[in-house]
């Protein structure tokens, strides 16, 4: 988007002629007489109505940048029009110059308290007319194209923000990726326990975009196994409580990876990496949180990831079938696992099954 346009300017002579100018009198005279001395003038987008109740609908039809008004009126006075102008709540809603032979000072408060910008009365002094329609659409084309350039500055902001946004967005992506060729685990776990996580998210109550969050962020959960040395985070066997010392510390490890940045994803996906191995009786890791005090994402990606961590096949184990996972989780409830949290798991299990279903794991390579 070229930003150079953005500069303050006043109209020049031609957008001011080409300006559209409505003309609405019931004295079809009248309408002539106004016509010859506008387009005298070289104003050439005139629009000349007669009957006032037409004038919204000729208004709706392109953009209008000056109304000159008579007042009384058959069928609909021009108090009224100018109540149908005021009920639009238009950012850029024309200004109403008034001419009408009505000469009282009544009058004339009453159509400038009503939204006329001006107010002449007939006759009038055509060079009066014409100097009064040239400083309203000097002022009404300016008001345009400031409000053209907040939209503009607008669309660059939002612009610039969803660039900000993607790129936050892949950096995650790509550290989720990282995670995954240090664990051996594959990009289809990572994708059905997101999934499965944001459905939770979806279910406890949260809006589309902390859902969407939930989504993006989730994958980030082990993103702290990268500082594990390989003798134990790929050990076969057993690991020794050292060992294991060591393993638990992945959750730090991938909160601090994730820290000193203030977005809204990065924020979710530290919280995520640093609480999702807590357990609702405190017996968890690192902090030993318990409760209410898990935050809610952390208790949502614990549940998702050890269900599909259970049943999905890896080099150093079988996969477990559904129901012996689900068997396990059912023990954990009010042990590892929200109470809450884990009965509305459970109600889901055919929309979790149908994500297993769309994600499935690779068949593993024979020998």
């Amino acid at each position: 988007m070229n930003t150079h346009n953005l500069s303050n300017k006043t109209p020049h002579e031609p957008e001011r002629k080409a300006a559209r100018i409505m003309v609405v009198d019931d004295e079809r005279a009248n309408l002539i007489l106004m016509d010859r001395l506008l387009r005298t003038e070289g104003y050439s987008n005139l629009v000349l109505v007669q009957d006032p109740r037409e004038v919204m609908a000729s208004y709706r039809q392109a953009p209008t940048d000056l109304i000159l008004l008579d007042i009384k009126m058959p069928h609909m006075n021009g108090f009224e029009v100018m109540e149908q102008f005021a009920a639009l709540e238009d950012p850029l809603v024309p200004p109403i110059l008034v001419l009408t032979a009505q000469h009282s000072r009544d009058y004339m408060l009453r159509a400038l308290s009503s939204g006329a910008r001006d107010f002449i009365g007939k006759p009038f002094d055509r060079a009066e007319v014409l100097a009064r329609v040239r400083n309203m659409l000097d002022v009404q084309l300016a008001h345009r194209m400031t409000h053209d350039q907040k939209d503009m500055l607008a669309q660059l902001v939002h612009e610039r923000t969803d660039e900000i946004r993607r790129t936050r967005l892949q950096v995650v992506q790509r550290l989720g990726r990282a995670s995954e060729y240090r664990d051996n685990e594959t990009g289809c776990h990572i994708l059905r326990m997101s999934h499965i996580s944001a459905l939770l998210a979806q279910h406890v109550g949260w809006d589309r975009d902390h859902c969407e969050r939930m989504l993006h962020a989730s994958p980030m959960h082990d993103v702290g196994k990268i500082g594990i040395p390989d003798r134990i985070l790929l050990k076969p066997g057993k690991l020794t409580p050292e060992e294991w010392e060591i393993m638990k510390s992945h959750a730090t490890i991938g909160a601090d990876i994730l820290s000193g940045d203030d977005s809204d994803l990065l924020l979710m996906a530290r919280e995520i990496a640093l609480t999702h191995h807590e357990k609702w009786d405190g017996s968890g890791y690192p902090k030993g949180l318990a409760g209410h005090d898990i935050p809610m994402s952390g208790r949502i990606c614990a549940l998702a990831d050890v269900f599909d961590a259970l049943t999905s096949w890896r080099p150093y184990k079988e996969a477990w079938t559904v129901e012996d996972a689900l068997g396990l989780i059912r023990k954990g409830v009010g042990h590892h696992f929200d109470p809450d949290l884990a009965e509305l798991f459970f109600s889901l299990m055919p929309d979790i099954l149908a994500i297993r279903e769309r994600f499935p794991e690779p068949v593993p390579k024979a020998g």
